[in-house]
């Protein structure tokens, strides 16, 4: 077992590094927390890759570090930055740990890297295009007692409700079957849980919109599916869906303060290395200790 991460950093002279640390993804966007210089540090102390990109369906997360340009991309399909209760709070400390820098979420995972480099996108596409919808859950499952549920919610006009799982393809890649195919699925009514993702469908207008806080490959082409259907893509906005579908979707409030003191417990607990290395906790296994607790005492003073 593994959870691959990428990374690629273009050096202030131009010079390209990859790194794919083999237990990276798991906690990449705290590891991102410790800013440029740690980052930079820890992933040289790495033994470098050759210009071997992994592909979609083996990344899951990723970041480019271009020096020259200071501007950080990233995407991971787990992790804080993938919660809705964590979401800004994260974005907000990611500004804070990398000042002057131009950072970008890549919803199109590791094809944004290679397309922000002028690389094929398609080199990193599965040529495996096939479909495979999420299930559709019925009140009671465990997923909706967690407090942060792989779950994604599906509107149908004014007043259909559906919940699905979200291990497979966004509901968005099935196009107009998606309807018809969640006829005699469960109506929730009102979803009130921090989903990760969501489709809310418009029929009589004939619009959709989606959105998602991880990424999905081919996101730019989900309008190619929905054929005579005007498909609008909300990024990490969920707060369209809530205008969108009003009485469906009411997600919970998020206290900032309360998300910012836990995004700080995580990346503590995760730069220990408690979860178990070396899965977690590759920052620390890389830089002296007394780098780490400094990186831990700048997030602590953070607002």
């Amino acid at each position: 077992m593994a959870d691959w991460a990428f990374y690629a950093v273009v050096g202030a002279d131009g010079a390209r590094e990859f790194y794919d640390p083999r237990f990276g993804a798991v906690g990449l966007d705290l590891d991102l927390l410790a800013g440029p210089d740690v980052v930079l540090r820890a992933l040289r102390a790495r033994p470098q890759q050759a210009d071997r990109w992994r592909t979609d369906a083996t990344c899951e997360a990723a970041a480019l570090i271009d020096v020259r340009r200071r501007l950080l991309l990233l995407c991971a399909i787990e992790g804080p930055s993938t919660q809705m209760r964590h979401r800004k709070a994260h974005w907000k400390r990611l500004q804070h740990a990398w000042p002057g820098w131009e950072l970008r979420w890549t919803f199109d995972g590791l094809a944004d890297l290679r397309i922000h480099l002028g690389l094929d996108p398609d080199a990193v596409r599965e040529t495996d295009t096939r479909v495979h919808p999420e299930l559709p859950l019925e009140p009671g499952d465990e997923e909706l007692t967690e407090r942060d549920p792989y779950v994604r919610l599906v509107t149908v006009g004014e007043r259909r409700c559906h919940l699905l799982t979200a291990v497979n393809d966004h509901p968005v890649t099935e196009g107009p079957a998606v309807i018809e195919r969640l006829v005699t699925a469960y109506d929730h009514g009102t979803c009130a849980l921090p989903v990760d993702s969501g489709l809310h469908v418009d029929p009589v207008e004939r619009r959709v919109g989606w959105w998602l806080l991880g990424f999905r490959p081919r996101s730019a082409e989900m309008g190619d599916r929905w054929p005579g259907w005007t498909v609008e893509f909300w990024g990490d906005c969920w707060e369209e869906h809530v205008r969108a579908a009003p009485r469906s979707f009411r997600p919970p409030h998020v206290s900032t303060d309360l998300a910012g003191r836990e995004l700080t417990e995580a990346a503590v607990e995760h730069w220990k290395g408690r979860t178990g290395p070396p899965v977690t906790g590759w920052v620390q296994a890389v830089l002296p200790n007394d780098v780490v607790q400094d990186v831990v005492g700048r997030l602590r003073m953070e607002p």
